[in-house]
């Protein structure tokens, strides 16, 4: 099951599903810039930015304490 947009924070080390990767399920994973999803859940996962400007839906969290180092802006 995917997470709820309630356990999704700026900041966490998430995977999620590119639009383009959604037929082969290809995974990327990064840190949260912003939550893009307005409702509370979505069947196929939250929508969010991440730092580096991909977009995607959460498929998983990761270790939300791991690459805090990055998540300066460039």
């Amino acid at each position: 099951m995917v997470p709820k947009r309630s356990e999704i924070h700026p900041g966490m080390h998430v995977q999620i599903i590119e639009k383009q990767n959604q037929r082969t399920g290809a995974l990327s994973d990064g840190i949260v810039a912003a939550i893009l999803t307005s409702s509370p859940a979505h069947p196929h996962g939250i929508k969010v930015r991440l730092v580096d400007g991909r977009v995607g839906r959460v498929q998983a969290i990761l270790d939300s304490k791991s690459n805090h180092s990055q998540q300066t802006p460039s």
